[in-house]
């Protein structure tokens, strides 16, 4: 039985590579992809999301939070009680920025002291972090500068900001953008691996001769999934090694809890791949369909646009978009060494999407083969 399914892969596999046009499709765009998109994709940051540790007591830390939540730039302005919720606010993503503002803020303004608030960034959002700390200065800036107008003080006394990038401390964006191409590229190739399979089997006219074989239904299913498998794990290896050694972007995680939570996002593709490759009678039809399930998922992935950005009915629809979750998984294992247990939080819903994708696709697969 098993000797049959490796028959099938080698073959699927032997296909590709001695196909030239295949073979550089695999090969050649997605490099130009890592070198052109790690330097060109840019963001854009609104709804933000920012959270306050005030630990001053006095009217000048009062009404520089009122002027942060007052300020149109962020949607929601929380409030923490201590360090640890200040940390896991910007570790665990609930806020982009985190303001804290010391003890003596407000005895310093007062006596025309230097004032100091520290901006915590988080880097694994460089480009959006960046921007949301330029609009925290800017209403800093214009307390300062209305505290200075009101009491006639110099400049030497004054309130300022200083910060600090968490994950990144040099605000590096190939830090945040390259790990991404790993998650894309990895897609892209299980995606259009299986989704022209069947498609090129049909216009070769051996797609029959797979019907009349001693191959079970299942088989067939398994054998059209391990070569799109192998193939994509193994240039999005190349492509890691290309991040780590050429961008010199840090790999602090578990190597190995990396590879199952990319097997699992790939599984997901894969389903969705064979599903496109069960309903399309030419490889023209595949591509379309790849290309209809491509431009969708990126836009809603939270890769070029965040999220946060999208309207509020559109946001849940992101939950079913595997590769969004595997972004997250992507840059917590790279950048911060996450943890299982929180890897877990963003593994079951590519678990339960890889499920129900490779469950249609069998049902269509099997539709198409009777």
């Amino acid at each position: 039985m098993w000797g049959r399914i490796k028959a099938l892969v080698i073959k699927e596999l032997l296909t590709v590579w001695r196909d030239k046009k295949s073979r550089m499709t695999l090969i050649v765009p997605p490099l130009m992809q890592l070198f052109l998109l790690a330097q060109a994709a840019t963001l854009e940051v609104r709804n933000i999301e920012i959270a306050y540790y005030n630990q001053d007591s006095g009217w000048y830390s009062h009404e520089l939070v009122q002027r942060i939540k007052g300020s149109r730039y962020f949607k929601d302005v929380h409030e923490l009680k201590n360090l640890k919720e200040f940390e896991n606010a910007i570790d665990e993503q609930r806020a982009i920025i985190g303001i804290h503002i010391q003890p003596d803020f407000s005895r310093n303004a007062a006596a025309g002291r230097v004032a100091t608030v520290q901006l915590i960034l988080d880097g694994r959002k460089a480009n959006a972090s960046q921007i949301v700390q330029g609009y925290v200065r800017r209403i800093i800036g214009d307390f300062n500068a209305d505290i200075l107008k009101i009491k006639s003080m110099s400049s030497e006394g004054s309130i300022t900001s200083v910060f600090r990038s968490w994950f990144n401390p040099n605000l590096d964006y190939l830090i945040y953008n390259v790990p991404c191409m790993v998650g894309i590229l990895s897609m892209v190739l299980g995606l259009m691996v299986t989704a022209l399979s069947v498609a090129r089997e049909r216009e070769m006219g051996t797609f029959d001769q797979l019907l009349v074989s001693p191959l079970q239904p299942w088989q067939i299913l398994i054998g059209k999934m391990l070569p799109a498998m192998i193939i994509a794990v193994g240039e999005s290896t190349l492509i890691m090694g290309l991040a780590i050694v050429v961008y010199r972007i840090p790999f602090q995680g578990s190597l190995i809890l990396f590879y199952l939570c990319m097997v699992l996002f790939i599984t997901s593709i894969i389903g969705v791949g064979l599903f496109i490759s069960s309903l399309s009678k030419t490889q023209q039809q595949a591509n379309l369909g790849t290309f209809v399930f491509m431009v969708p998922t990126m836009l809603l992935s939270g890769f070029g646009t965040p999220i946060e950005n999208m309207p509020d009915w559109l946001q849940p629809l992101t939950w079913f978009i595997p590769i969004s979750h595997f972004f997250i998984i992507i840059k917590g294992i790279f950048l911060k060494n996450m943890l299982a247990l929180e890897v877990l939080t963003h593994v079951w819903p590519i678990a339960f999407i890889a499920i129900f994708t490779l469950s249609i696709a069998a049902w269509m697969f099997k539709q198409r083969l009777e």
